[in-house]
């Protein structure tokens, strides 16, 4: 049994403590299994540890911490701490940090790149079609893919790497016996060939909506830059946004058309000046300032920024191919016939796209 694990386990899970001031500790007593060990007048002269904290101290569940530490042996869960050289090295540099992480797939704490897509559980389409086709466009660049495994934007960047055969690791807010949403038991699975999960929250915690911010936090803090897709004024990836920019790192938001709800939260970090715009995959590339010479890009998706969504859709539809049937572009847009025959029409009159024979349409220019 490794002690020092069993008491960084003991450590993390004591109410009230906090990451904090849990690292102040082992800064200033060196390990777990020591400050287990020292008397209350040490501990009490340590900087903002009290009486109240030397007391929570005293009571650690070191029970639940031998069945927790039991539990990740038998599952064969990978559990690296703030102490150990292989802890994420960008995830290290945030000050609230959890001093146990517990990872079950595939991975490399420590990859070279890393990005995180986060956006609203309601996406549309066009949103899905972006995480693809960004994805898809800075395959050559291999960064892993970071998010929360939640329904919609989350799930279409793990879809997308997974089918892009990138590394995905989903950051979940709970403990690893359970999956949560449990309709992406499947897309789990099929991420831990070539990724996997993170948590810092034991087996059979309980889920409360306090616990969401918390995992957060480990999506900003493993990667380098966040970009959020769709998102509302309020939500999930807007705190995610607020943290990654707390913690230095860079922030990007997708525009999207004026009235859209979907990209109100997008605009609002635009124009605060929290994110910068993204519109393409050299965009990104560009700003992360990777070595566009030390590979060959794949394919520079620049995605349109057409004030109505529909069209939008369609004219990234129209960029996969010289030429597309009226047909092919029903099943990429997922439009009905008649939705698609008239966004075509508009698009065809404002002079983006051009009619070809066969039913065939191409892009102008």
């Amino acid at each position: 049994m490794n002690d020092e694990l069993l008491y960084l386990i003991a450590l993390s899970n004591i109410a009230g403590l906090g990451p904090v001031k849990a690292k102040s500790l082992l800064n200033h007593i060196g390990s777990a299994e020591a400050i287990f060990r020292q008397k209350k007048s040490t501990l009490c002269s340590i900087p903002e540890i009290g009486p109240a904290t030397t007391l929570a101290l005293s009571k650690a569940d070191f029970i639940r911490a031998e069945k927790e530490l039991a539990f990740i042996e038998r599952e064969g869960i990978r559990a690296v701490t703030c102490t150990d050289e292989q802890y994420p090295n960008r995830l290290r540099q945030c000050d609230d940090s959890p001093i146990v992480l517990y990872g079950k797939g595939k991975f490399d704490w420590n990859p070279a790149k890393a990005i995180s897509i986060v956006g609203t559980r309601k996406c549309d389409s066009y949103g899905r079609y972006f995480c693809q086709a960004l994805i898809e466009a800075i395959k050559p660049h291999s960064p892993i893919i970071v998010s929360g495994l939640a329904h919609g934007i989350d799930a279409a960047a793990h879809i997308a790497a997974v089918e892009n055969d990138l590394p995905t690791l989903g950051c979940v807010a709970h403990g690893l016996d359970k999956l949560y949403p449990p309709l992406h038991k499947p897309l789990a699975e099929r991420m831990q060939r070539n990724g996997g999960l993170v948590s810092e929250f034991l087996s059979e915690t309980t889920i409360a909506p306090e616990m969401f911010p918390m995992r957060n936090r480990i999506i900003a803090g493993m990667s380098d830059c966040t970009i959020v897709v769709q998102t509302d004024v309020k939500g999930g990836s807007m705190i995610t946004a607020h943290i990654a920019q707390s913690y230095g790192r860079e922030v990007f938001a997708v525009p999207g058309r004026a009235s859209d709800p979907l990209s109100r939260g997008c605009h609002k970090l635009i124009k605060t000046n929290i994110a910068a715009i993204l519109t393409s995959a050299e965009d990104l590339v560009n700003y992360m300032q990777w070595d566009q010479s030390a590979v060959a890009v794949q394919k520079q998706i620049t995605f349109p920024t057409h004030p109505d969504s529909n069209a939008a859709i369609l004219l990234s539809a129209l960029q996969a191919k010289s030429d597309q049937a009226f047909d092919e572009l029903l099943v990429l847009t997922g439009m009905s016939w008649g939705l698609l025959n008239s966004t075509l029409l508009q698009l065809e009159f404002e002079g983006h796209i051009r009619s070809v024979p066969g039913k065939r349409y191409r892009l102008n220019g």
